[in-house]
């Protein structure tokens, strides 16, 4: 089982939202449609289909930590995901840089929920990773509580991708994956309700980035992480907020393959907030919010 080793004495930054795009065997976690929108929508130059081992070197080579995580999509896109145990297992051998997450399909029901806790118990999994506009699920509906309920119980944080997508965008349709989703208010009632989970926004909420400040600002259990946007395309009203309010409140994140790192930390660094908001963003917050 995964046992944390994470120095954060030794990295200077960690990372909260990291893909796995391609397990060791060459199998995506994405169809090529899917997989060249997100490209083309992010711009992205660095490689775009890292495995476990590879994030491990690169991350511990820039004096980095980062969490990693495929996401689980099978009943919506009728595709097999990448393991989050097989995830989990190369994490163990770069424990001193890696964090894993793992996934489950809510429409599974049941399965998810047994799934779920054998990811923790079993193959140490230390959270949580779920797109609801890619997994085709609104988090608010009650038969999704049982699963909220299990990962509460586990103690183990649910990251939750909000608003806009990069995956399906420019195609027909957006290939059928519906942005409501993802409006980050449908998390609200999932933290009213389970007031022991650790609930993180990922993503800047745009269209919906007022509400995610107002939900993080009125629960003390939901955070924000900063990734998918380099910071200086964030909408002024959450450079506000993670320069004051929001302080203790929101996490590094790059969303890397589609964002390095570096970059991000660079034009976050370039908004000019004061002195005691860039190691609470880097570092400190997400130490809390990881148990590290």
């Amino acid at each position: 089982m995964y046992r944390s080793e994470v120095d954060i004495e030794l990295v200077r930054a960690i990372d909260m939202h990291v893909h796995v795009e391609q397990d060791a065997h060459g199998c995506l976690s994405l169809d090529d449609e899917l997989m060249e929108a997100s490209a083309r929508y992010f711009r992205s130059s660095d490689n775009r289909t890292p495995t476990v081992a590879d994030l491990a070197e690169r991350y511990r080579r820039t004096g980095m930590a980062a969490v990693v995580f495929t996401i689980d999509a099978r009943t919506n896109l009728g595709r097999e995901p990448l393991s989050s145990e097989e995830i989990a297992a190369v994490a163990a051998d770069h424990a001193d840089v890696l964090v894993p997450f793992g996934s489950v399909d809510p429409l599974r029901g049941e399965a998810a929920v047994d799934h779920a806790r054998s990811l923790v118990t079993e193959h140490g999994v230390r959270g949580f990773k779920f797109h609801p506009s890619l997994q085709g699920f609104a988090p608010n509906e009650q038969r999704f509580d049982p699963l909220w309920a299990a990962i509460e119980e586990l103690g183990v944080p649910a990251l939750f991708h909000t608003g806009q997508n990069g995956i399906g965008a420019g195609l027909p349709g957006g290939r059928g994956i519906k942005l409501r989703y993802s409006d980050p208010m449908l998390l609200d009632d999932v933290a009213a309700d389970h007031p022991g989970l650790t609930v993180i926004l990922a993503h800047p909420s745009v269209p919906w980035q007022a509400q995610a400040i107002s939900i993080a600002t009125h629960k003390s259990t939901v955070f924000i992480d900063l990734s998918g946007w380099s910071p200086k395309y964030f909408p002024p009203e959450l450079v506000r907020a993670a320069g004051g309010l929001l302080k203790r409140k929101v996490l590094f994140g790059s969303d890397y393959p589609l964002i390095a790192p570096e970059r991000w930390i660079e034009d976050f660094t370039a908004l000019g907030l004061k002195d005691d908001v860039l190691p609470l963003v880097l570092k400190q917050n997400a130490a809390g919010v990881l148990g590290l």
